[in-house]
């Protein structure tokens, strides 16, 4: 009888709780709106390419109050928001726009695990858009810019012992009216420019680590060598101390190397298995820290065996190349957005889904556009076998754009504040993705948004990470800079440009837009680049083009990127429905007619 009273209790208080929230707004919905739990949503481990055993997710209701810029922290709360999503998403209970005269505040307690006495406590935070200062029982612990990257703090003596802890959060995002990377919010959302999201989009956590700690992976594979290169970060290290890798190929382990602490692991191994699309295989790693023959951190992670490269081909065009084979790259532009959680997949299967149904229309390659995944997104590529073009999100202004011939104007001069911002975060993108085998060019800038120092900023990419291709910029302005001449061309494929010495690609083309009634974000006032009534017209088109597409294959392009994965707001141009309950094409002729493309390169 006990049991079930308590059984009873659970229920009801859970029942409590998502009584007192609910999505906002009357606009369109995904199915997985429905299985968010607001006592738990996203309870996935949120860092899979290092995984402790112990951790704690702080997501769920918190306490939000949106106030006037620059006043103290506020006496009370307006009302409850769900953590992980921003604040103008349906799904925080909110839905409310906070815009640059505001900021937004957060409180919520929580509790230390009574097991973790001894332990330094990490408190992390995957996103939160765009600037952020974290409180502790009143002291103020840190602060973080930059709206795509996960930062952390060691709260360890700011907590209080044997009760709950205090967490306040303090976010302010000026969206369109600073030059901060942003990606396509907007204040007016219109066209192919889409709804503000401010604060916290990724999940909040916190785990327990020794003192002495593993902080970062980077792992580098070269498979003319057959070795991976692992290379620990440890925080508190000294003299003596060992990083031990072991690596495993199902449940057994295949090799295990020591090395002392900043010297990276190169652990050769026998006739690799080689990492593909077609075939995604990852090892999996043991990382142990050792000191004083105790270990005291371990980590689990994984790790591929890809290059990806460009070479001559016997025509004598430069071709992409993948494990050393000429290799045509064919994807969708996927913005990763959401009509109920906008920058936030409402469940992890949620976030999968896009990329499984990519897979299902024959692709091979992702170009995420002008926004960064939570870490989840890109293993979920890692394992299922997709190809992923990283863009920098976009910020700033764009004075003009040539997009078909070599760039002849004056470039954007940022603000020296300006180019500082973009030069941080495009790093700490840059570092924070780096040993995610999926992804395989850089894209620093997109059709001249925010375009500055092309030249500088292409080198740079690519001196700080040789081990990609850096694509200088999608869709223009062209410089003659990186690896990739990008053109843009709607809606059909068009070879208006050619560059002999580096890979030609069509980074977008397509946007063949049908506006379904019952699944749009807008009644009216929906944006394609050209407009069809039903599946069976606009398949007709998609593989029209496909078909010049794969002509073009053999003269010159290397890679090909159709908007889009699906509709987004206003745009109605994509392979599903912004809610997902669609599919817009003949999945199964648009496979058919993709793999000939891919294929055409090697027939």
């Amino acid at each position: 009888m006990k049991r079930k009273s308590i059984l009873f209790l659970a229920l009801l208080s859970m029942f409590a709780v998502n009584a007192q929230w609910k999505p906002q707004g009357d606009k369109i919905k995904t199915k997985w709106a429905e299985q968010v739990d607001a006592k738990k949503p996203l309870p996935e481990y949120p860092r899979p390419i290092m995984e402790r055993s112990q951790w704690k997710n702080l997501n769920g209701l918190w306490n939000y109050a949106i106030q006037e810029f620059g006043k103290t922290a506020p006496s009370k709360y307006d009302g409850q928001i769900l953590v992980p999503f921003a604040a103008e998403s349906s799904l925080s209970g909110v839905m409310k726009e906070v815009g640059a005269k505001n900021e937004l505040w957060y409180e919520t307690n929580f509790s230390i695990e009574s097991g973790w006495n001894g332990k330094n406590i990490l408190l992390h935070f995957g996103a939160v858009d765009w600037k952020t200062e974290v409180f502790i029982n009143d002291i103020k612990v840190g602060s973080h810019t930059g709206g795509y990257t996960p930062f952390s703090f060691d709260i360890t003596p700011f907590i209080q012992k044997g009760k709950n802890q205090k967490l306040v959060v303090k976010v302010w995002d000026p969206s369109n009216d600073g030059p901060q990377p942003r990606g396509k919010q907007v204040k007016n959302p219109e066209g192919i420019w889409y709804t503000p999201v401010t604060g916290i989009w990724q999940t909040v956590w916190i785990e327990p680590v020794n003192a002495k700690n593993i902080t970062e992976l980077k792992t580098t594979p070269n498979i003319d060598q057959n070795t991976i290169s692992i290379k620990a970060d440890i925080n508190g290290a000294e003299k003596g101390d060992l990083v031990e890798i072991s690596v495993f190929d199902g449940g057994k382990e295949i090799a295990k190397e020591k090395a002392v602490v900043g010297e990276s692991n190169d652990i050769v191994l026998n006739n690799p298995k080689l990492w593909s699309p077609e075939s995604p295989f990852l090892y999996q790693t043991k990382v142990r820290l050792i000191s004083k023959n105790k270990v005291v951190d371990e980590v689990k992670s994984y790790f591929a065996m890809r290059k990806i490269s460009s070479k001559r081909d016997e025509n004598g065009i430069m071709r992409m190349q993948l494990n050393n084979k000429d290799y045509f790259q064919f994807g969708p532009l996927d913005q990763g957005w959401w009509p109920d959680g906008l920058y936030t997949a409402p469940t992890d299967e949620a976030l999968k889904y896009d990329i499984i149904k990519t897979k299902e229309l024959g692709f091979n390659m992702i170009r995420k556009h002008v926004k960064v995944e939570p870490e989840r997104w890109y293993t979920h590529c890692d394992q299922l076998g997709i190809l992923v073009w990283q863009d920098m999100p976009s910020g700033d202004d764009q004075p003009i754009w040539q997009n078909t011939k070599y760039f002849t104007g004056t470039e954007l001069q940022r603000s020296a504040k300006s180019e500082e911002i973009y030069r941080k975060e495009w790093k700490e993108i840059m570092d924070h993705l780096y040993s995610y085998p999926s992804i395989v060019v850089w894209v620093p800038f997109n059709e001249a948004w925010g375009q500055f120092k092309t030249v500088e900023i292409t080198e740079w990419t690519k001196n700080h990470d040789p081990s990609r291709l850096t694509n200088s910029s999608s869709g223009g302005n062209h410089f003659q800079t990186g690896d990739i001449l990008d053109l843009h061309n709607y809606p059909g494929p068009e070879m208006y440009l050619y560059d002999a010495r580096r890979v030609t690609v069509l980074g977008e083309y397509g946007g063949i837009g049908l506006p379904l009634e019952g699944h749009l974000w807008r009644a009216n006032d929906n944006w394609g680049y050209v407009k069809f009534k039903n599946e069976a017209e606009v398949t007709a088109e998609y593989i029209k083009y496909a078909k010049i597409l794969k002509n073009y294959v053999k003269t010159g392009f290397s890679a090909a990127v159709y908007t889009q994965t699906t509709d987004v707001e206003g745009e109605v141009n994509g392979f599903m429905t912004y809610d997902r309950k669609i599919d817009k094409m003949d999945f199964k002729a648009v496979n058919n007619i993709n793999s000939e493309v891919i294929n055409a390169l090697n027939h």
